[in-house]
């Protein structure tokens, strides 16, 4: 059987198509669509309405793509750029009406269940408690868990493309007073995650993102040219040196460093800061960066729970309410 999965994120719209027999995605083409939605958000987040067009178009294309390549769905959805929207129906009503592709937008502690399973899987059971970090484009996502899903899963308003817009905008490179608003807030908004997590004393920890992908290449992590079966991890150390070194440059300086390309130069710095800060606070001296993220969660919860699972996820994720961003979400052994 042969699965397609589409992702709308703050930089990009991704397609994965995969096979899916005998319990692992095996992804068989992939295409991305570079719009850069967290670019065109107006100041109360609203979604300029080019920027709706071109998400149309892509999602349209996505749609075309799986058919050649006779893949079912596409398993569509947007995270927390759409997700957070005030024009979130408008843009999940047009997308349906012109492409006829259903697109919602999951909780984002929904987000980081389905990623925490995607590490779960690829780190196999040796991993033992696992820690999971994820920063997007507009949150960052943590979780928990001993088993197969986590026990607690939360989503925080702590995205790269969110935070530079809100404090890294007025100097580029940015002064000591903005990187101190920084610091300030992401230390605020996960006192309380970070605190769980000291407690919990996960033996593994892992990091899944374009974001710390890049960020671990920076710190001395082989390219991605390699393959995704190199072992590759970030120590925290090193990425505090990254902010150092990051926040001395300019945008146009930042994107000609390894692993920083230029659409997420201007990310990188506030990227930096909240993995740094996590790694920090959550007392974790490195981490494994893992290859696989949510759209491998969601091709594996519907490999393993069945057609079923996204049928009643996007029955009541469809709305794209957003659920309380901060509020730690226990997750039972059957979510």
């Amino acid at each position: 059987m042969r699965v397609s999965v589409v992702d709308a994120g703050s930089n990009t719209v991704r397609l994965v198509i995969a096979d899916v027999e005998g319990g692992v995605p095996l992804p068989v083409h992939t295409v991305k669509w570079k719009l850069r939605l967290s670019e065109h958000v107006g100041p109360d987040g609203t979604i300029a309405e080019e920027a709706v067009e071109r998400l149309v178009k892509a999602v349209a294309a996505a749609g075309a793509t799986a058919r050649r390549w006779h893949a079912s769905g596409p398993l569509a959805f947007a995270t927390a750029v759409v997700r957070g929207a005030p024009n979130r129906q408008e843009i999940l009503h047009r997308v349906a009406s012109s492409t006829g592709i259903r697109m919602c937008t999951l909780p984002g502690e929904t987000e980081a269940e389905l990623t925490f399973l995607a590490a779960r899987r690829w780190l196999g059971w040796n991993a033992g408690p696992l820690a999971l970090l994820d920063i997007g484009g507009g949150s960052l996502e943590v979780a928990f868990g001993r088993g197969r899903l986590p026990d607690f899963a939360v989503s925080l308003p702590l995205g790269a493309s969110r935070l530079t817009r809100e404090h890294l905008s007025v100097q580029d490179p940015p002064g000591p007073g903005e990187l101190k608003e920084l610091r300030r807030r992401i230390r605020h908004e996960l006192r309380d995650v970070a605190s769980r997590i000291r407690w919990e004393r996960p033996r593994t920890a892992a990091v899944t993102s374009r974001t710390f992908q890049q960020l671990a290449r920076l710190c001395g992590a082989a390219p991605g040219r390699f393959g995704p079966f190199v072992e590759r991890e970030l120590v925290c150390g090193d990425l505090g040196e990254a902010v150092r070194r990051l926040a001395a440059l300019s945008t146009v300086e930042r994107a000609q460093l390894p692993g920083i390309s230029a659409p997420r130069a201007a990310q990188s710095l506030a990227g930096a800061v909240v993995g740094h800060t996590a790694l920090k606070l959550m007392g974790l001296r490195r981490a494994v960066v893992c290859p696989w993220a949510i759209r491998e969660g969601v091709l594996l919860r519907y490999i393993e729970d069945g057609a079923d699972w996204w049928t009643d996820a996007t029955g009541s994720a469809g709305s794209g309410a957003p659920s309380p961003a901060a509020t730690l979400r226990i997750a039972g052994p059957s979510a």
